[in-house]
């Protein structure tokens, strides 16, 4: 599983409220469309669809058909109706992935919107998110990649399911009432980790991209 976080210089994800920053410049971003079309997933959770209303795809001219499988965490089903990822269901996949427990209604409407339901057990602080990679490498998902937000990307980490980690580090800063970008983690749970090494670095226009790999 490839986790990738684009963070300003004070490590942060997005401005105060989950208000979204454009952090990455275009080569950055270019960068990241190719890292979607090379996997078979991406996963977010709903907090993320919420805030930033994400399409989720390659958008690489001429790469537009390699756009991933769509992945939602979505233990209540609050996905809107009116979403991107909704809307496109029917032109590039879409799961989401929910509770046991979710409401039936909501379910049925995203279904016939197009998008596959996957109906989980859930545990007192939300989806086990290894019965969640379990079930989607049974259904054929072999390169999965987590782009948040911070309590998704912290989850992953917390639960050592993390392969690969995608930093791209922008120019600006945000401030100290922005979004962390693992949450209550800091970044160095996975920069100053024993478990992780650097395995490569460059600059891509203004930002900064190291990947680290598990040792």
């Amino acid at each position: 599983m490839i986790l990738k976080l684009a963070v300003s210089t004070d490590d942060k994800i997005a401005a105060s409220g989950h208000k979204p920053v454009a952090i990455s410049g275009e080569v950055a971003k270019a960068r990241v469309h190719l890292l979607r079309a090379q996997c078979d997933a991406i996963l977010v959770g709903i907090g993320t669809v919420l805030s930033d209303d994400p399409s989720l795809t390659c958008r690489l001219p001429g790469m537009e058909a390699r756009s991933p499988v769509r992945v939602v965490l979505d233990r209540a089903l609050r996905m809107p109706g009116k979403s991107r990822l909704v809307h496109s269901a029917r032109s590039t996949p879409l799961w989401i992935v929910t509770s046991n427990l979710a409401e039936a209604p909501a379910a049925a409407m995203l279904g016939a919107a197009g998008a596959q339901v996957i109906r989980m057990a859930s545990t007192p602080t939300g989806l086990d998110l290894a019965a969640v990679l379990h079930a989607l490498s049974e259904r054929g998902i072999t390169r999965l990649l987590v782009e948040g937000g911070a309590r998704v990307a912290s989850s992953f980490v917390a639960a050592g399911l993390v392969d690969e980690f995608w930093l791209l580090r922008g120019r600006e800063a945000i401030g100290a009432d922005g979004v962390s970008a693992l949450d209550a983690l800091p970044l160095s749970a996975i920069t100053q980790s024993s478990a992780f090494r650097v395995h490569a670095s460059e600059s891509l226009g203004t930002d900064t991209l190291t990947v680290y790999e598990r040792s």
